[in-house]
């Protein structure tokens, strides 16, 4: 497996292997972040083919609640493998190890992410890699145009995971 950046011509094929639902451009919206410096794209290949992504947003969260405690604070975001039947199988963990890497070498000395009330499965991944709950509660805003095109407002709620890539400890 090979994860790296996500270059332009990269984008067809994302979408045709792990299609963005309804009328998003979820992956082009993500290369346009990466190219105006405000994240990193990564994508993960197996075979030539795209099996994982992810973001780093460099700025951090947006949500308030933690932008206030964690101003400095990268967020790895979006992370998603697809398809379903390739989960459980180191995918999403080489993605964030390749994250928590990227965020090292652009000086960070911690990143975060936040993770769904739900997504039980997702954070029982994060506290195995040595992510670390800060009581910093929210809720995660976003939106996606359905296949007609038709607007759907989203608030899910999160908490927000801290991981030191040094030795020191969350504030």
């Amino acid at each position: 497996m090979d994860i790296r950046q996500c270059r332009k011509e990269d984008l067809d094929l994302l979408e045709r292997n792990m299609p963005s639902p309804g009328r998003t451009r979820r992956h082009a919206m993500r290369f346009e972040k990466q190219q105006q410096g405000l994240s990193t794209f990564l994508v993960a290949w197996f075979d030539g083919i795209p099996v994982g992504t992810a973001q780093i947003l460099w700025q951090g969260c947006e949500a308030p609640e933690v932008r206030e405690r964690f101003s400095e604070c990268p967020e790895l975001n979006g992370l998603g493998v697809w398809p379903p039947q390739l989960r459980s199988q180191g995918i999403g963990t080489a993605i964030i190890r390749a994250a928590e890497t990227e965020a090292h070498r652009s000086g960070h000395d911690r990143i975060g992410l936040g993770v769904d009330d739900q997504n039980l499965r997702a954070a029982s991944l994060y506290l195995r890699l040595g992510y670390q709950e800060t009581d910093c509660r929210y809720l995660d805003r976003y939106h996606y145009l359905d296949d007609n095109g038709l607007r759907h407002e989203v608030a899910d709620a999160c908490r927000f995971l801290i991981k030191q890539l040094t030795g020191r400890q969350p504030t």
